[in-house]
């Protein structure tokens, strides 16, 4: 009887090494330094939208369902209004399941920025995001220069002062 348990627990060990060694390679994340990921996603119109290029951008991955990304929305909604008229772009890419929650959450957030829909959070994946919220900031040439993890107090001194030399930067 011992035999035949190790005998498939064996089979069972070769199996799921096969199988872990034949899965295809996780995408690589985005990581300070590198160049920022293009995509397309819809808004919550339907409309697709890739990220800004040679445009400052504030890309920021969420979901409603979680607590501190709802924290920081308020001071993003602020820093939008402060810098987009000097040229900051912000693009907020859900990973909610549900599009109707999303458009509760927007309108009722009065939300000023850009927010797109990434259901199936494959663009947060190829980013290789698993915490929220996490954002990127992300130069003209397309750079990524800061990634933050959690939620931020966006009108922070040392914040707007990233975002500001980013800005100037030519």
């Amino acid at each position: 009887m011992l035999i035949r348990w190790l005998t498939v627990i064996g089979i069972i060990a070769v199996v799921g090494v096969g199988a872990w060694f034949g899965l295809p390679e996780a995408k690589k994340s985005v990581l300070e330094g590198g160049v920022a990921t293009p995509f397309t996603l819809p808004d919550l119109n339907g409309k697709m939208h890739g990220l800004p290029e040679g445009e400052v951008t504030l890309l920021n991955f969420w979901a409603t369902w979680c607590p501190p990304c709802r924290k920081e929305m308020p001071s993003m909604a602020a820093l939008h209004r402060k810098y987009a008229e000097k040229g900051l772009k912000v693009v907020a890419v859900s990973v909610d399941r549900d599009a109707n929650d999303l458009s509760a959450f927007v309108r009722e957030y009065e939300l000023p920025f850009q927010v797109l829909h990434d259901a199936d959070s494959s663009v947060s994946h190829s980013y290789g995001i698993f915490r929220y919220p996490e954002t990127f900031l992300i130069d003209r040439q397309g750079k990524v220069r800061y990634h933050l993890v959690g939620a931020v107090e966006w009108m922070s001194e040392p914040v707007t002062k990233r975002i500001e030399g980013l800005l100037n930067e030519s």
